[in-house]
């Protein structure tokens, strides 16, 4: 069994990688010990620890697409880089209006995207634009991401949460 065990999970993080814990335990309805236990003995995959979460690679992903991945995996991130392809030197109100976010939201993500190389903050003459720093790479990942139900649904309720907060009583 443990050996079977193991071959679900690593083929499981090669079907999606960047896939986080808790993730992994539901799709494969395993325990959370469980799973750790075959986690710690397979040589081959690689954790990344982004923004609290633990995600999990197949070995062939280098340190910024594992980073890269982990953030993309939110919905609202992969929107706001999805629009920055869009629009190139976009202005942050732009993107927020655009996507229909708060733009507390927006600098929420872009702290991630920015710290972690996906995103630039240009400064010219007293306005912010932001601008992908290697679209092409990131084009790749974009479209090598098929983000689950449970995660879309958290972004979406995020977002939902956020419109109510803004709104004027």
């Amino acid at each position: 069994m443990s050996n079977e065990t193991r071959r679900l999970i690593r083929d499981r993080i090669d079907r999606d990688p960047g896939i986080h814990f808790r993730a992994l335990t539901r799709a494969l309805d395993l325990a959370t010990g469980q799973v750790q236990y075959h986690l710690r003995r397979l040589d081959d995959v690689t954790a990344e620890t982004v923004n609290g979460r633990t995600h999990y690679y197949p070995p062939e992903y280098d340190g910024w697409e594992r980073r890269v991945i982990a953030l993309l995996r939110r919905e609202t991130a992969r929107d706001v880089v999805t629009t920055l392809f869009e629009t190139d030197g976009a202005r942050p109100d732009a993107v927020a209006d655009r996507l229909g976010i708060a733009r507390s939201t927006l600098e929420h993500h872009l702290d991630g995207l920015v710290e972690h190389d996906v995103v630039e903050k240009r400064r010219e003459a007293g306005r912010v634009t932001l601008e992908l720093v290697d679209p092409a790479e990131t084009a790749r990942l974009v479209r090598e991401l098929d983000p689950s139900l449970p995660a879309r649904l958290t972004d979406r309720f995020e977002r939902l949460v956020d419109n109510l907060l803004e709104s004027p009583e």
